[in-house]
C-alpha cells in the first residue's frame, strides 16, 4: 500500500514510518522539521539524541534495504502538497502532522492562533487534495482522547444515541476540550465529518489517549533509529516525564491532588492502530471514530507506579503535588469505550513495571542531556 506519514519525523509518526514501511508499505514522510524548531525556540531538546530525518531513513534502508521518501513540505503550502499527492498517489495517508502540545497553545494569543491555524487549516488542506487529486485514498487522522473531556458519563467512540421528548437521534459525542490545542482537533473532526458527508471521502478519527514509551522493535539495538523522548513541562507528558525526573534525582511533579484520569497506551500499540487502521478502511463517505487507548490511570498512581520502580533500583524518589497550572475538574468520573480496534485485532501492550524499567534504564543512559531548567511546568492556563 502506497501510504504518507504526515509528521513522520516526530514522536508518533517516525517510529510509525519504520514499521509500516517493516510491513512490506511503500511509505513517504512527509515533514517540515518543525518539531525540531521548537525545541530550538524553547531552549529544550530530545532526552534522546536523533539524527537529521535524512540520515535516519538512509540508516534505515542500509539496515532493512526499505526505501522511505522524504517531502520537506508545510501542510499549510497547499501547491505542493497536491503535488505531492500527483507524485504519489497515496492510499491512506496518516496525519500526525500537527501541534501536538495543550501547554504550547496556551503560552499566550500568538501560540493560541498558530496552533489552531496550523491543525486547522493545514488538515482542511489534506482533505481538498485528497477531494482533488486521490478521492479514494483514506485519511488516517489523529485525533484526540481530550476532545472529549471529562463527562459525568461514559465516554462513547465518537457518536452517542439520544432520546430527546420523545424522538431519537445517533449524534457526534459531544465535546469539552481543555485547551486551544483540544478546540483544534474539535475543529478537525468537524471538517473531517462535513468532507466525508459532501465529498464522499472516507476518513478514520483515532482520538488516542496520552502516548507513552520509547522502544520499538524497529529501533532495537541501533540508536541510529531511536525515536525522540520529550520530558519538559511543554512537551513532555506525564509518564515519560515522571520516568526522567527519577533518573535525575528530581522530586516527581504531580499537578493538583493527581486524581486526574486519562486514557494511555504504549507507542507499540499507536503504530499497530494506525496499521489497522490502514487494512480496514473506512466506507467512502464514512466518517469513522476509534478510541485508541488500552488502559486508565490517574496521575498520580503512575507517579506511584515510576516510584517503586525507580525505588527498586535504588533511586530515592519522592511525590510533589504543584499547584495545578490547567484549568480541569481534578476529582471525576471517567470511563472510555475501546472495543473497535481491539474487535479488529489489536492486543494491548500494557504498562507494566517491566516497561517503566526498561524506559528509565534508558533515562539514566541519557540523563546527562536533561535541561533540569525545563522540568517543571511554566505555563499557566489562566
Amino acid at each position: 500500500m502506497r501510504i504518507i506519514v504526515a509528521g513522520g519525523d516526530g514522536f508518533c509518526g517516525w517510529p510509525t514510518a519504520l514499521y509500516l514501511s517493516k510491513q512490506g508499505h511503500d511509505v513517504t514522510i512527509v515533514d517540515n522539521m518543525v518539531r525540531r524548531k521548537w525545541d530550538d525556540e524553547l531552549r529544550s531538546n530530545s532526552l534522546t539524541p536523533i539524527l537529521p530525518l535524512e540520515e535516519r531513513v538512509q540508516r534505515w534502508e542500509e539496515k532493512t534495504g526499505k526505501h522511505i521518501s522524504v517531502y520537506d513540505c508545510d501542510l499549510m503550502h497547499y501547491d505542493f502538497l497536491k503535488e505531492i499527492f500527483k507524485q504519489v498517489q497515496p492510499e491512506a495517508f496518516v496525519h500526525f502532522a500537527e501541534q501536538r502540545s495543550a501547554p504550547y497553545s496556551m503560552i499566550d494569543r500568538e501560540h493560541a492562533v498558530f496552533t489552531q491555524t496550523n491543525n486547522v487549516v493545514g488538515n482542511l488542506n489534506v482533505l481538498y487534495a485528497i477531494k482533488e487529486v486521490t478521492p479514494d485514498c483514506h485519511l488516517i487522522k489523529l485525533g484526540t482522547m481530550g476532545e472529549y473531556g471529562q463527562p459525568n458519563i461514559d465516554i462513547e467512540e465518537g457518536y452517542i444515541k439520544i432520546e430527546h421528548k420523545g424522538r431519537e437521534d445517533v449524534l457526534p459525542f459531544p465535546k469539552q476540550p481543555g485547551s486551544f490545542y483540544h478546540l483544534s482537533k474539535v475543529h478537525d473532526s468537524h471538517n473531517i465529518q462535513f468532507a466525508c458527508k459532501i465529498w464522499g471521502i472516507r476518513a478514520t478519527d483515532l482520538n488516542q489517549g496520552i502516548v507513552y514509551g520509547l522502544h520499538t522493535d524497529e529501533d532495537e539495538h541501533d540508536e541510529g533509529l531511536i525515536n525522540r523522548l520529550d520530558y519538559d513541562g511543554v512537551f513532555g507528558t506525564a509518564l515519560n516525564r515522571f520516568i526522567i525526573q527519577a533518573a535525575i534525582g528530581h522530586n516527581l511533579t504531580v499537578y493538583g491532588s493527581g486524581k486526574q484520569t486519562r486514557a494511555f497506551l504504549n507507542i507499540k500499540d499507536t503504530i499497530r492502530c494506525v496499521e489497522i487502521a490502514a487494512e480496514n478502511p473506512a466506507d467512502k463517505g464514512e466518517f469513522r471514530v476509534f478510541n485508541q487507548f488500552t488502559e486508565e490511570f490517574s496521575v498520580l498512581e503512575l507517579a506511584e507506579k515510576v516510584q517503586r520502580v525507580a525505588e527498586a533500583k535504588g533511586l530515592k524518589v519522592s511525590i510533589d503535588h504543584l499547584e495545578n497550572p490547567r484549568v480541569e475538574k481534578e476529582e471525576h468520573y471517567y470511563h472510555a469505550v475501546n472495543t473497535s480496534l481491539i474487535d479488529l485485532g489489536l492486543e494491548p501492550s500494557l504498562l507494566t513495571d517491566e516497561h517503566i524499567s526498561r524506559t528509565l534504564d534508558t533515562a539514566l543512559k541519557y540523563k546527562d542531556r536533561v535541561l533540569k531548567e525545563n522540568v517543571l511546568p511554566n505555563i499557566t492556563w489562566k
